[in-house]
Parts: C-alpha cells; sequence; structure tokens
C-alpha cells in the first residue's frame, strides 16, 4: 500500500502542495485530476521522491525518505509530461528501464522482459527506429514501454495520453489496466480528460489550489464538484454502460 499523510511543498514562499492525504491499494488505478496549476505535477514528483516535501510517504510500510535511489527507482516507475530520451533506438530506450536491476552487463531476462514489453504495447514495428524519428504519440507509447519494463509496484504516470489520438488514448488506457491487473502493481495517473479518468479510475482524487478537494471512488466526480474544481456546469450520464462528463456549452 501507499500512504500519503500530510502533504505539503513550496516554491520558494509559494505554496503548492498543502496537506495531500490519501492511500492506494496494489491492483488499484488513481487518477489525479484538477485545473492547470492545482498542484498534479508536482505532487507526482513528491512521491517519485524528485521533490522533497514536508509530511510523510509510506511504500508498503516503509518511510520514503528511508529508500536509497536505487531502491525508489524499483519501487517506481515515473512518465514524465515531456520525456527526453538520448538518441537512441527504442529497443535501447526502453531497456533503459532495466537500469535499476543491471549489475554489470544487461541479462537475458532484460532482454526478455524488454521483448514482453514492446509486444504488450504492440509497437513491435518501431523496435529499431530512432528515438528522433518518432511523433509524439509513439515517443509517449516509448517512454511507458521503459517505465513498464522497470517492473515497478507503482507507476507515476503525468498526462500518458496527451500526445494520442482518441484510438490510441483508449488503447494505451486499457493496456495500462490490463498491467496493473496481472502484475498486481498500482498507477497513479494525472489527467485533464475527465471521461477516460471516470471510465478507468477505481479511485480519484481532485485538486483545487493545492488541497484535495474530494477523494474516493468514480462518484466524487459530479455536478457539485465540477463546478467547484473546474467551474464549469455540467452532468454526469450513464449511456451503454459507460459514465460521461457532459458540460453545458
Amino acid at each position: 500500500m501507499l500512504e500519503v499523510e500530510g502533504i505539503r511543498y513550496e516554491y520558494g514562499k509559494r505554496p503548492v502542495l498543502r496537506e495531500i492525504a490519501f492511500s492506494l491499494s496494489r491492483g488499484e488505478m488513481l487518477f489525479i485530476l484538477g485545473p492547470n496549476g492545482s498542484g498534479k505535477t508536482t505532487l507526482l514528483k513528491c512521491l517519485n521522491n524528485i521533490l522533497k516535501p514536508r509530511g510523510s510517504i509510506y511504500v508498503d510500510g516503509v518511510d520514503l525518505r528511508k529508500l536509497s535511489p536505487l531502491e525508489v527507482a524499483r519501487k517506481f516507475g515515473y512518465v514524465p509530461q515531456r520525456g527526453e530520451i538520448r538518441s537512441l533506438n527504442v529497443f535501447d530506450a526502453i531497456l533503459l528501464g532495466r537500469k535499476p536491476y543491471v549489475k554489470w552487463e544487461v541479462s537475458e531476462e532484460d532482454i526478455r522482459i524488454v521483448e514482453n514489453t514492446i509486444k504488450m504495447l504492440k509497437i513491435e514495428h518501431l523496435a529499431l527506429r530512432r528515438i528522433n524519428e518518432l511523433s509524439g504519440g509513439e515517443l509517449q507509447l516509448v517512454l511507458i514501454a521503459r517505465a513498464l519494463a522497470q517492473q515497478p509496484r507503482y507507476l507515476l504516470l503525468d498526462e500518458p495520453t496527451n500526445n494520442l489520438d482518441i484510438r490510441n488514448q483508449l488503447e494505451v488506457m486499457n493496456l495500462l489496466r490490463k498491467a496493473v491487473k496481472e502484475n498486481g502493481i498500482s498507477a497513479i495517473v494525472t489527467m485533464h480528460d475527465i471521461n477516460l479518468a471516470i471510465n478507468f479510475a477505481e479511485k480519484i482524487l481532485m485538486l483545487r489550489d493545492g488541497e484535495v478537494f474530494a477523494f474516493g471512488g468514480r462518484d466524487v466526480i459530479n455536478k457539485d464538484t465540477l463546478m467547484a474544481v473546474y467551474g464549469i456546469r455540467a452532468e454526469v450520464v450513464k449511456y451503454d454502460g459507460r459514465v460521461f462528463v457532459v458540460p453545458e456549452i
């Protein structure tokens, strides 16, 4: 379990996160929602120990601050909004995800894990392409593959569908859900697309001005929270077994 208790973070004297608290069990997908500037990316960086917040983060019962950088890398796979990878081919870029486990040289198991990850994300046709030849959407898939090859306990994904068309958005989210369930890991995803979130999340955390406005199941997204967090009038409707947020225009 991941337990977050009273997280606070400031950039200089400007508070960005205030008393953030939530928990996440294995096999769950948590979506963090909120308008621009609400602290979503900062929260992910605190969870990954990139930023050092006040408060406590417990990873499977252990204080995050007591973990070495190598242990953190084995616990968390992080996909930033704007990932940068050296000019490698795709296979080698994904192989970088095995770095926390490589001792002297790359093993046959490392190669197998990368091959399986490439197959799972259905990007075999990209394996020998150079990173600088990829589209933004293709690069995003490679970054996700690198994080999955890391075999983390927790996946942290900062707007992973940003550069993807609608078909690839759905495909990536279905693959992530499959990876979470089959591997017994957890995923924390920041996202602007409320309709994707409401249909894929087990838990939802809504941020407003750096504070937790709502946390719970999908039902925390309703017309009242949408007005309070985003300032929009919208209805949450069900159609053909799916749930959709329909804003007034």
